[in-house]
């Protein structure tokens, strides 16, 4: 049985509801990882969990694990896989998603975590990754350019977290070619996506964008 969350950014903390799945859900609570997005960004040896956003909506949902560990290039290639392919809990870190891409290629991590058992969480950047398909927007003075990255694709869609409300622009524009190819998932702030079994259930303000067309989904979660 696959659980996948996908949450766009929670400013807080969970919302209760979100606590109650999450609580159900996550049976097993060995061990968590949490690979960064921004996996050159540290330089002390010893990680403070008390700064990772992440790990402090698990922490105040009382979702608490015996073990933790945090990925990125402090920590050897080897160990990354072998915590990955031992974890109870992966979540994908929000960030900065071409680099955690990036890093995830070049520690070889997305085949461990794809053929993983664990429960896997995704936040933002985290969840561009997870996705099948998401797209890069580049803006310069002269011209603005796009570019579309292979995700791990636990799932057959792509992903756009923190949409803005200016939908018309998405589909009107750089999200238009892509919802031709795959289903776009374009989610707010405080929405959450849960896959369980190949069932899709919304939380929060989600829209969907599917051929160019645009639907608010209804909440199911």
């Amino acid at each position: 049985m696959k659980t996948h969350y996908y949450f766009s950014w929670f400013n807080h903390f969970f919302p209760e509801k979100l606590v109650h799945c999450l609580q159900e859900d996550i049976q097993d609570r060995k061990s968590l990882v949490m690979i960064s997005a921004n996996p050159s960004g540290h330089t002390d040896e010893q990680v403070n969990f008390d700064d990772i956003s992440e790990w402090t909506w698990l922490n105040q949902a009382n979702i608490i694990f015996d073990k933790y560990h945090f990925i990125d290039y402090r920590m050897q290639k080897e160990d990354a896989q072998r915590f990955i392919q031992n974890a109870s809990v992966i979540f994908l870190c929000g960030g900065y998603p071409v680099l955690q891409n990036d890093f995830l290629v070049e520690y070889e991590l997305s085949h461990v975590i794809k053929n993983s058992n664990a429960v896997i969480m995704v936040a933002s950047a985290g969840a561009l990754n997870m996705a099948a398909k998401w797209l890069s927007l580049n803006n310069t003075d002269e011209v603005e350019t796009s570019t579309i990255y292979n995700g791990i694709g636990f799932d057959h869609f792509a992903y756009e977290s923190h949409s803005q409300r200016d939908y018309a622009t998405f589909v009107q524009g750089y999200l238009s070619p892509l919802s031709e190819e795959n289903d776009v998932y374009a989610a707010e702030q405080e929405s959450a996506i849960r896959v369980k079994d190949g069932n899709i259930e919304i939380m929060g303000p989600v829209y969907l964008i599917s051929h160019s067309k645009i639907q608010k989904l209804v909440e199911t979660l």
